[in-house]
């Protein structure tokens, strides 16, 4: 199956100012699945250690000096490393913390290897490390489920999604190109984007296959658990992880997860299940500009889970009434499309920048008002609302683009692409003009392109 971070990869391979790669991402993610497919295509030779599999490989890397460990490493596994045709694919790095500080000396001593680490619980080793960090030595590539347009190259649909791609929100939508993307959109929401799930399915596999996929892909996640324990009680993180499925679209209450327990222990707990990827907070910006990470505020947030497929599962919904339905919107109030929604826009950012996003929300006695999420494009702040079917109201926009004096926003519903120039309607303020571009879910991934043209055409 064919992932964009591939692009990004062979960009790298060629790069002059080339450092070790260290791919991050959450278990199943496809990581180990992507470098290989890399090397298969780029390389004559790969050397690949799996640190959690052959604990003793780390000790190859002692000597810190990247020509020794080299030799070492072809007598040992009979694989030639030469620069330029074999690629170094460290894998469970976070295994080998010392190896991770090693990275450093293959930029200095050995630039023209080819080397790539890769860690499902990395972020841990990057918080708390008590090592030498290879800072300014390494670049990164955070990698995460699988976007739509992904799916459909993995069903065979590729004319589709080059058409997708090439879609300007000024060009028509036929009935017919609109109801066969809708479909094939909620086959993406059962499904998901773990490539287990998605690989299996496209292999005309039943939902039922997916669905065990599902369930072990949620028990490894479960397993791991028991490697937190020394930061906080297992039982108080399977609590956050069992919960938050069912919290997703909602400002963040630790009542919400457990009224008996302390809001700090369970904070800790949310706090390593983001390290470890498995969900994501959403947080409150003020988006008076950007970047709008200058502005958030880390105790207001939503939280959004690794991947919609899981949350379905997580949720207990059953396949076959998500695949058939209708309207998406109404199914878990909304909480469904908020999550698909949500995790393209997550990581619709360059490959290179860790993934973050961010909501809008006011509190005001008789006058709040919440914009689903809020994003950048350029110097430009764009606020997102994700509606339930072909309508829905749109008070909180409209409050928001009075008050920050925004001329530009965009809703996501299950309607044909629309846009729609007209005025803010908030009461004891001026009618302010303001465009509101209109895009059906299954153009989520085209967000940024889409934006740009809005944007640029104004």
């Amino acid at each position: 199956m064919h992932r964009f971070a591939l692009d990004y990869l062979r960009q790298w391979k060629t790069k002059a100012s080339r450092k070790p790669l260290v791919v991050r991402g959450a278990r199943q993610v496809g990581k180990s699945h992507l470098v290989r497919m890399f090397a298969q295509a780029e390389f004559k030779h790969l050397l690949e250690i799996n640190f959690e599999r052959l604990a003793g490989a780390a000790s190859l890397f002692e000597s810190k000096a990247p020509t020794a460990i080299c030799r070492l490493l072809e007598a040992r596994f009979n694989t030639p490393l030469i620069p330029g045709q074999s690629l170094l694919f460290l894998d469970e790095i976070q295994a080998a913390p010392a190896v991770f500080a090693v990275l450093r000396y293959f930029k200095e001593e050995l630039p023209g290897l080819h080397v790539i680490a890769a860690g499902s619980l990395l972020e841990f080793i990057l918080q708390e490390h008590d090592f030498s960090m290879p800072v300014g030595r390494v670049e990164y590539l955070h990698l995460g489920p699988m976007v739509f347009e992904e799916f459909l190259l993995a069903m065979g649909r590729d004319s589709l999604r080059d058409w997708l791609c090439a879609y300007r929100a000024s060009d028509d939508m036929a009935a017919e190109m609109h109801a066969e993307l809708s479909r094939l959109f909620r086959q993406y929401v059962v499904v998901g984007g773990m490539p287990e799930a998605v690989a299996a399915f496209s292999r005309n596999g039943p939902f039922q296959e997916c669905e065990q996929i599902q369930e072990a892909v949620l028990a490894t996640f479960r397993d791991d658990f028991n490697k937190y324990s020394h930061r906080v009680r297992q039982q108080r993180v399977e609590k956050v992880f069992t919960r938050v499925p069912l919290l997703v679209g909602q400002k963040f209450k630790y009542s919400h997860v457990d009224r008996e327990e302390r809001s700090r222990d369970l904070a800790e707990a949310l706090r390593l299940l983001q390290l470890a990827r498995v969900l994501h907070k959403v947080r409150h910006t003020s988006a008076n500009g950007v970047p709008l990470g200058a502005e958030a505020d880390d105790r207001t947030f939503k939280v959004l889970f690794m991947d919609v497929g899981l949350l379905c599962r997580s949720c207990g919904l059953r396949t076959s009434d998500l695949a058939q339905s209708d309207d998406l919107m109404l199914i878990n109030s909304g909480a469904v499309c908020e999550q698909a929604v949500g995790q393209h826009l997550l990581h619709g950012g360059p490959i290179y920048i860790e993934p973050e996003l961010f909501y809008w929300l006011r509190q005001r006695r008789g006058s709040s008002a919440e914009v689903d999420f809020i994003i950048a494009i350029g110097d430009q702040v764009i606020p997102v609302e994700v509606k339930a079917g072909k309508t829905g109201t749109l008070k909180s926009m409209h409050v928001f683009l009075e008050e920050k004096h925004r001329g530009f926003g965009l809703r996501f519903n299950t309607d044909r692409p629309s846009l729609l120039s007209t005025r803010t309607s908030v009461a004891h303020a001026p009618q302010r003009p303001f465009r509101l571009l209109s895009l059906p879910l299954y153009l989520v991934g085209q967000t940024t392109r889409l934006c740009e043209q809005m944007v640029s055409s104004k």
